[in-house]
């Protein structure tokens, strides 16, 4: 018999197994739709991140740590976007010897137009239940978080790292939590992965947030 602080490896196996073939699909879709405006995935990845970053644009070094690549492996995925009029380059206004990157209008049109590329994976999350999607999310987010935690992935702009956050703030089920940001409840469905407002908390405030979080996420 098996506990849930100690699963079979087999189990361990399976829900490997589940995922890997969940990013299958979703890596065939990437293709698809960076194809239709004339990118490959990683373009379209980076381009996706700098239209949700606004106009003030990322540093080329924020968007690798981003991605998980190398600079130089960023910089040519940024060149080709630059060549084809989805981004630009800007002074960065906090450091004149540095430049940031943004989405241009072009940009933002192409990444509209690879969103409505039909997702079966996306028909695949919207079958589930408000409840199984909830609860999908926020298992998510314990793999994320777990992930960044052991070095494996760079750390997340997801709510639960981030300085605004303030879990299970209200008794309230449906919407426990606090964003500071735009001083609202927020419910588990809410929490974002990659969030365009985010700013990190500190180690410490982000380790005493977790703890709270899992208490009521148990």
């Amino acid at each position: 018999m098996t506990d849930s602080t100690n699963p079979s490896p087999g189990i361990i196996d399976r829900i490997g197994d589940g995922f890997a073939r969940v990013a299958t699909a979703m890596r065939s879709e990437a293709w698809t739709a960076a194809d239709v405006i004339g990118l490959n995935p990683t373009q379209l990845q980076i381009l996706i991140f700098l239209v949700g970053r606004g106009k003030a644009g990322m540093r080329v070094k924020q968007i690798a740590a981003y991605l998980g690549v190398s600079q130089p492996t960023a910089t040519d995925s940024i060149n080709a976007l630059t060549r084809k009029g989805f981004v630009k380059k800007l002074a960065d206004p906090s450091d004149a010897r540095a430049v940031a990157v943004a989405a241009t209008t072009e940009g933002e049109d192409a990444v509209r137009s690879a969103g409505m590329i039909a997702s079966a994976t996306d028909d695949a999350f919207a079958a589930l239940s408000t409840l199984e999607q909830e609860d999908l999310l926020l298992h998510l987010v314990k793999i994320i978080r777990a992930l960044q935690t052991s070095g494996a992935i760079p750390q997340q702009r997801m709510c639960v790292n981030c300085r605004y956050f303030q879990p299970n703030a209200y008794p309230n089920a449906k919407a426990p939590h606090h964003c500071a940001f735009i001083d609202a409840a927020i419910g588990q469905g809410d929490l974002r992965i990659d969030c365009g407002e985010y700013e990190g908390a500190d180690p410490s405030r982000q380790a005493a947030a977790w703890t709270i979080f899992n208490r009521g996420a148990a």
